[in-house]
């Protein structure tokens, strides 16, 4: 413990060293984060006080829309005034409590798309029992257990970082405190601590990305037995959900599933589902989805009345 209090702070060489490419990026991600937030914000809005969007794939996409709203106000804000700051430094604290934050949503946000592909996979192919099945008590039960799943996750990855020692280096290059940037600068032997992180993180990522893949295929083989338009809805619906699932897992597993190493394409990767895909997935959602625009219209000739 004493070896690790040798570093009380880390500087964050973000995604570029060009003042003019700093200047630009600065404008980009402001945008991108101003997007992301009204977007994600409409639709827990929406989905609140909209009568019509009482079933269980609206509470569900309502929280999936707050913990991308949240998951990117861990990230985002941090790296934009990062942009405009001559000293990028992120004090050893703020370091842990955003790589927990960064994993608590994100590995909730995880289990969360796999609730959501049960609950496309019993109203498809289960519709006469839905109701039943996927009960109010089943759907808070369920989102507490992806909660639970995203808390353990997380903190395991802090447990990790706590108890690496920091002696010297404090340049962490990337634009976020994450554990392959951090085992870089470990001044011990982190192999077995590398192929733990690519278990805990790598590993659930397949494995969750591949129950997704075939969950959806199951979903998709069974539409035949529906009519056509039932077929028409529920493919919109599936198309939506898998598209995310795509942005999401393709990035981490590349980033994750390989030895603790880090990559010059891993920056842009992460920009990518840390900020870019928090701020897609409303829009392929409401785009996707009648009910959902529907929804918003109401909701927006409501407030000009």
């Amino acid at each position: 413990m004493e070896q690790r209090t040798n570093v009380t702070e880390f500087v964050l060489l973000g995604l570029t060293q060009s003042l003019q490419g700093q200047k630009i990026l600065f404008v980009v991600f402001l945008f991108i984060y101003i997007v992301t937030m009204v977007d994600n914000l409409l639709i827990v809005v929406t989905v609140m006080v909209s009568p019509t969007l009482d079933a269980p794939m609206y509470f569900f996409l309502g929280y999936l829309s707050f913990m991308d709203a949240v998951y990117s106000t861990t990230i985002t804000p941090n790296m934009i005034i990062d942009l405009v700051h001559e000293k990028k430094t992120i004090s050893f604290e703020a370091c842990m409590s955003q790589l927990f934050m960064e994993h608590l949503f994100g590995g909730a946000e995880i289990l969360l798309l796999v609730v959501m592909a049960y609950d496309r996979y019993v109203a498809i192919c289960k519709p006469l029992h839905y109701l039943t099945i996927m009960n109010q008590r089943v759907c808070i039960l369920l989102l507490l257990l992806a909660w639970l799943g995203g808390f353990l996750h997380a903190v395991v990855q802090l447990l990790f970082a706590l108890n690496l020692p920091f002696c010297g280096p404090n340049v962490i290059d990337h634009f976020i405190c994450d554990m392959y940037p951090l085992l870089r600068l470990a001044c011990t032997d982190t192999y077995i601590i590398g192929l733990t992180v690519v278990a805990n993180n790598g590993g659930i990522c397949v494995v969750i990305f591949m129950l997704l893949l075939i969950s959806y295929g199951v979903i998709l083989h069974s539409l035949k037995d529906l009519s056509q338009e039932g077929k028409r809805k529920a493919l919109s619906t599936c198309g939506s959900h898998i598209t995310v699932v795509v942005l999401f897992f393709v990035p981490c597993i590349f980033i994750y599933v390989r030895p603790s190493s880090t990559l010059p394409i891993d920056k842009s990767l992460a920009v990518f589902y840390t900020i870019i895909t928090p701020m897609l997935n409303p829009l392929i959602y409401t785009l996707r989805n009648r009910e959902m625009k529907s929804a918003m219209k109401k909701l927006w000739n409501r407030k000009r009345e």
